[in-house]
């Protein structure tokens, strides 16, 4: 989500379309970023890991008991309300937090645009038609995303879709080197290890695979982001693929920017997620790197790559996987015919495309 809100902050800082307030958190990072000198886009930055910050969170958790987030998110919000009253603007961008909209629709007349990277409006929602009607605007991911927000009002016309983008150039890198059809067979998956993503489940296809030892896997993720150790999901995964030690290669934690030395040494990319993607973004990097995509359909991922990538079942989905991966082992021809058409669909996710569908979302 920081990386979207990013590259429309770039886009802005390019066309200054418009005069933008950011509210965070305080990071020491941010003390010199070259972003904080744009003309057009603004920082105000709320400090939430000081020491007086956690006590004055701790009283905020024993007066407002029944938030409609947790206490910490509600206190991030109330912060920022102490310098939102003081200030007029036409338009408010929640990204990914309808709820807020509950407090600040009876303090400000401007409109309230929600960005919804998840499902987080939909007929089952706490509040739901509450924060649908407070809602000038809704912005979402993926059509899915959309189909969800429908079921709070089916006549809705305030919902907008736009797909999220990537930095093409992160990931177009030496591609030529995975056209080779010399062994070893090496798939990658990304994300974080989770069972929510199919992790587990990839592992048993490969210990089906064992008659094909020149099939391997290098999964790139850890069980949360950086400085993470394995927890005990991760540490089971890594046990169950010991006795194929030798053909599964588990990263841990990689930085975004090193993403693109493994994808180059890939064949193929399996992203066998089990639950409803908003959008599936790890789709989009594999495909801009030229990488035969195998995944699942669940949620916004048939829209992004349906007709470039092999899409499977999540039932029965180890055996599934092992189908797809032998047919894309067996047919070079196939893996490069889908190399290629990976990448002209990729286009359509670059990130000025996305920064500018996001602007004209928010057009009259």
């Amino acid at each position: 989500m920081e990386n979207l809100v990013d590259f429309y902050l770039e886009y802005n800082d390019q066309h200054r379309l418009h005069d933008i307030t950011v509210y965070s958190i305080w990071h020491p990072a941010v003390r010199n970023h070259p972003a904080r000198k744009s003309e057009v886009n603004h920082y105000i930055y709320i400090k939430v890991d000081t020491l007086w910050a956690k006590v004055k969170k701790r009283l905020y958790k024993w007066r407002h008991p029944k938030g409609y987030y947790h206490y910490t998110i509600e206190y991030f919000l109330d912060e920022v309300l102490k310098d939102l009253k003081r200030q007029s603007y036409d338009t408010i961008i929640l990204e990914n937090r309808p709820g807020y909209a509950l407090r600040l629709k009876d303090i400000t007349t401007a409109k309230l645009v929600y960005h919804l990277h998840n499902d987080l409006l939909n007929s089952k929602t706490h509040r739901a038609n509450e924060l649908y009607d407070a809602a000038s605007r809704i912005i979402t991911v993926s059509d899915y995303i959309k189909r969800c927000v429908l079921t709070v009002n089916p006549d809705n016309t305030k919902t907008t879709v736009v797909h999220n983008g990537i930095d093409l150039t992160d990931f177009t890198t030496n591609r030529e080197v995975r056209h080779s059809v010399g062994k070893p067979f090496t798939l990658i998956f990304m994300g974080r290890l989770i069972p929510e993503k199919g992790i587990e489940q990839l592992i048993d296809t490969m210990l089906q695979l064992q008659p094909h030892p020149d099939i391997r896997l290098v999964v790139v993720g850890g069980s949360f982001y950086a400085n993470s150790t394995p927890n005990a999901f991760e540490q089971r995964l890594r046990q169950k693929a010991e006795p194929i030690k030798e053909r599964i290669m588990f990263t841990s934690y990689i930085a975004h920017e090193k993403l693109y030395e493994h994808l180059q040494q890939a064949d193929a990319a399996v992203l066998p997620s089990l639950w409803e993607e908003p959008f599936g973004l790890t789709c989009v990097e594999a495909m801009s790197a030229g990488l035969p995509l195998i995944t699942t359909r669940s949620g916004g991922i048939p829209e992004i790559c349906e007709g470039v990538a092999t899409l499977v079942d999540k039932e029965h989905l180890a055996n599934n996987l092992a189908a797809a991966i032998l047919e894309l082992y067996h047919h070079p021809e196939k893996r490069k015919t889908m190399s290629q058409a990976g990448l002209q669909r990729a286009k359509l996710f670059d990130k000025e495309t996305y920064a500018c569908n996001f602007f004209k979302a928010l057009e009259p």
